[in-house]
């Protein structure tokens, strides 16, 4: 099936410099683009639309990098001088844990004995064992993230209480507090053991997801999700991982070297033209159902979603398309068709995609692995290392064959 979809462009072929009030505008790519959120310069007539700094030298200074990225992004200059010098500090979180079990005994009159570091990847969630009853979980967020994103989080997890679903469950009623500037969400700790690999994970992930999406949805899911969110101030729609993702590019911009500029702009490029799923049909989405053991876990009764930070209503195939692109494993080079199937059986008991998402499924298949490539690259620039991380885009084909195998997995 080729399907052609059509997008209001943002930068129009005849406004290669648009105002303020014509940029990211909800369901316009970044750019001209075709189907699969790559760019698209036969569209502009063979011209590119070169703003600012997008030629820029690496003498070029840090203030004109501020103000592209204030055009592009609909930003006043000192909140996008802000949004680029702010990243660290709003994404990293270390609380001491004596202070946190101190808190939750305060807080709840429970007593705590130990916390210990429980996360992959984050060094804010915590297991909380206590000597007066079942082991918590207990996530102080970074103080950037807002007590109401974290309400959000609770909110989510009642209504997923109430409708059964296999996730996490809030530990008491009132599930939030505040603890030193950050907002703590405790939840019950789940004795659990890993997914295990190959085929068979892929068809759990696969149930979770459609099992997720086929829920009737109420007042109390409202909030936007989809979107990684390690920059709390880029939390909402999937459209927000692409927002976040120039942040990266932009806040290291001058620490590019001259032989990687070339490949730097085409990547910025690449993600001002990603397709964000601005139309397809929505759902509640987990925002981050691929990675375990921080977002999926195996118990006695069965798989178990946790992790609920980037969850809100959003695009649907924003989740299916990124546990496909899980389906090669890292590093990926070509389809693993065992698992395509074994996640597409599972997830159709539930969903049934439409046309237009099986057409757009390699372009969405660009949408987390453009914003991971992103955060990998600010992160290599910063720590002065080779930046070595490009299979989470590359090669090209595999996107578009996976894709390919897809659609006929479910028969089109």
């Amino acid at each position: 099936m080729t399907m052609r979809v059509r997008r209001r462009p943002v930068a129009e072929p005849w406004n290669c410099c648009p105002s303020r009030r014509s940029v990211w505008r909800r369901g316009s790519a970044l750019s001209v683009v075709d189907v699969t959120g790559h760019f698209n310069t036969a569209s502009l007539g063979g011209r590119r639309c070169i703003e600012g700094g997008l030629s820029m030298t690496r003498d070029s200074s840090f203030k004109k990098v501020v103000r592209r990225h204030a055009e592009q992004t609909g930003q006043r200059y000192t909140e996008a001088l802000s949004d680029l010098e702010g990243l660290s500090a709003r994404m990293n979180h270390a609380p001491a844990a004596e202070g946190l079990l101190a808190h939750l005994r305060d807080r709840y009159g429970i007593v705590a004995v130990a916390a210990t570091r429980l996360s992959v990847h984050k060094t804010y969630v915590f297991r909380i064992d206590r000597a007066d009853g079942e082991p918590w979980v207990a996530r102080a967020f970074p103080p950037a993230r807002p007590r109401s994103g974290v309400e959000g989080d609770a909110a989510i997890l009642r209504f997923l209480e109430r409708q059964g679903y296999p996730a996490e469950r809030l530990a008491v009623e009132d599930a939030v507090s505040d603890f030193g500037g950050s907002t703590v969400l405790v939840t019950r700790f789940i004795p659990s053991d890993q997914l295990s690999d190959g085929a068979e994970k892929f068809a759990m992930m696969g149930d979770l997801l459609g099992r997720l999406h086929a829920l009737p949805l109420d007042d109390a899911v409202t909030r936007p999700g989809g979107s990684s969110g390690e920059d709390p101030s880029r939390e909402g729609a999937p459209r927000q991982d692409l927002l976040a993702a120039l942040s990266f590019l932009d806040a290291v911009d001058t620490k590019v070297p001259v032989g990687e500029r070339e490949r730097f702009e085409r990547l910025r490029e690449q993600v001002r033209s990603a397709d964000d799923g601005h139309g397809l049909p929505e759902a509640l989405l987990h925002g981050n159902l691929l990675h375990a053991p921080d977002h999926a876990v195996l118990t006695s009764r069965g798989p178990v979603a946790i992790n609920w930070k980037a969850s809100g209503r959003g695009p649907r195939l924003a989740d299916f398309a990124y546990l496909i692109w899980g389906t090669g494993s890292w590093n990926p080079r070509r389809p693993n068709q065992e698992r395509v199937n074994a996640a597409v059986t599972a997830y159709r008991r539930h969903v049934e995609p439409t046309r237009e998402e099986l057409d757009r499924l390699e372009g969405l298949m660009y949408l987390r692995t453009l914003y991971l490539v992103c955060f990998g690259y600010r992160r290599a620039m910063t720590d002065g290392v080779h930046f070595d991380e490009w299979w989470f885009i590359h090669p090209r084909e595999y996107f578009s064959e996976t894709a390919a195998a897809t659609r006929a997995a479910f028969g089109c």
